[in-house]
């Protein structure tokens, strides 16, 4: 076979490669298309929703406490703190009167205007005798109280207990309204965010404007 005779049976699969290569080239540039078209259009839908940054700036939080049963606990984030909403016991409630002489601001008097609107200035330190909304964060170091909603003698806690929270870090205790004990290292009670009752069971965390 002569050199030219290759070079000719060489030179069609040749082509054949470029227009294979220049096929793949036209599809991926379509496929990148098609992907930039796509990651434009997903910001322009979320636009119709909260954005993270709205969220993080304090967007209020609506939630349905309907199914929420006495002695419940529910967790919301807001603004990026956890928020607790609790349906109290009558028994709870009660209990929040006992142990008015163990806490350390009863009345909720230390920094009225950061801690506790004017319609949770009351012993309940809420709107709705029965539903507790707080912040579920330390006012000593920032660290996250635990559950001791059960009444009676417990580890780390006194032997009459009438229950509420327990910071593990170092010890501060609040009772079921989120009020702080005396000798704590907490210095104020938990936070009481801004919030409203849009209907009978539905609350809006960070908005108070009608409350």
């Amino acid at each position: 076979m002569t050199q030219a005779s290759v070079n000719a049976s060489v030179a069609p699969d040749s082509g054949a490669t470029v227009d294979q290569q220049k096929r793949t080239w036209i599809v991926a540039t379509c496929a990148v298309g098609g992907a930039g078209v796509a990651a434009v259009a997903v910001p322009f839908v979320s636009t119709f929703q909260p954005s993270e940054r709205a969220k993080a700036a304090g967007a209020a939080v609506e939630v349905d406490i309907s199914a929420l049963k006495a002695g419940e606990k529910v967790t919301v984030e807001w603004r990026g703190k956890p928020v607790w909403i609790i349906k109290r016991t009558p028994e709870q409630l009660a209990a929040l009167k006992n142990v008015e002489n163990q806490l350390a601001d009863p009345n909720s008097m230390r920094k009225v205007d950061e801690l506790t609107p004017k319609y949770a200035r009351n012993a309940n330190r809420s709107i709705k005798p029965e539903i507790m909304v707080a912040v579920g964060i330390c006012s000593h170091l920032g660290c996250s109280p635990v559950d001791k909603l059960q009444p009676g003698a417990q580890p780390s806690l006194p032997d009459d207990w009438q229950g509420g929270f327990l910071c593990p870090c170092h010890g501060s205790t609040f009772d079921l309204a989120g009020r702080v004990y005396k000798n704590k290292p907490a210095p104020d009670n938990l936070e009481v965010p801004p919030h409203m009752y849009l209907s009978e069971n539905r609350l809006l965390i960070g908005d108070d404007k009608k409350a």
